[in-house]
């Protein structure tokens, strides 16, 4: 696995979680993406067919939006970490999600050259929460109820990270914002990410519109496909994508609004796109399953 995984802590040694608390904090593990060799094993070509990415996300430069993203990330984490909800690396769920992006992230540089300097970093957060999202930077967060309400295989969970890793990896909120800069308070937003005013509270301002932010539904249609194909040569199961969706509907019906439904709506089209797409990306699923 082309991965190199990076722990670091102020003392140099890893602390170790009470017995007490299995969400006992500690600092996350930074996973480089440095998997261009065994991407170069893969087709380089993408099979599934989402056009270019949005031209109006050059309105806002993306070293800016990024920044927002780890800053509004970092402050999240110490949230968790304050309430002792921060799961610590020896969790097993966590060790999981680690895994699987691991698997993932070496797939995403052809999407997005910047991927490659990007410092991808995964948690998870105990809360009842369906919820998941990679900010822009590659920053990753799930919480504990996407995984243990909806019961997901590692199959689904790759569709969930892929999907969000997607998000990022497309610029969808750089296009989103910049979209939205010429209206009400957003124009004073766009103002400052385009350096047009004072940017020291750019995080602070960014932040939540990153974690809230509701994309279209042609940008949903394109994480689902972009998502598919990086789960796919990743090996695990394209299949999973329409498992999970129905999943997701079953929780809705049955618990109401959801979190990651209000931002990620499901439905029948949604699963026929998914469906329709599954005969593009078996061959790289059967491929790296031989490799």
């Amino acid at each position: 696995m082309c991965i190199r995984c990076e722990r670091s802590s102020s003392s140099g040694t890893p602390a170790v979680p009470s017995a007490a608390s299995p969400w006992n904090p500690r600092r996350a593990f930074l996973l480089a993406a440095a998997g261009a060799a065994l991407g170069a094993s893969a087709s380089a070509l993408a099979q599934v067919n989402v056009g270019n990415a949005s031209v109006a996300r050059n309105l806002v430069p993306a070293d800016k939006i990024e920044a927002a993203g780890v800053q509004q990330y970092g402050q999240l984490l110490e949230q968790a970490r304050a309430k002792g909800a921060l799961a610590g690396d020896n969790n097993p769920q966590l060790q999981r999600l680690r895994a699987i992006a691991g698997r993932l992230i070496p797939f995403a540089t052809p999407w997005n050259s910047r991927a490659r300097n990007w410092k991808w970093e995964v948690n998870l957060i105990g809360s009842k929460q369906i919820n998941a999202f990679c900010m822009p930077g590659g920053k990753i967060a799930f919480f504990t109820g996407i995984l243990d309400q909806l019961k997901l295989t590692d199959d689904e969970v790759a569709m969930v990270m892929g999907h969000e890793m997607a998000h990022a990896l497309r610029e969808h909120a750089r296009a989103r914002m910049a979209k939205s800069a010429g209206t009400g308070a957003a124009l004073s937003f766009g103002a400052q990410l385009l350096g047009l005013g004072q940017v020291g509270d750019l995080a602070a301002r960014a932040g939540t519109q990153l974690i809230t932010l509701k994309f279209s539904r042609g940008d949903e249609t394109e994480a689902d496909l972009v998502g598919l194909e990086l789960a796919a040569r990743a090996g695990y199961d394209p299949k999973a994508s329409v498992s999970l969706w129905q999943k997701m509907a079953a929780a809705s019906k049955s618990q109401g609004s959801l979190n990651f439904l209000s931002t990620h709506p499901s439905g029948p089209d949604r699963i026929a796109k998914l469906e329709a797409n599954l005969p593009k990306v078996e061959k790289l699923y059967r491929d790296a399953k031989k490799s």
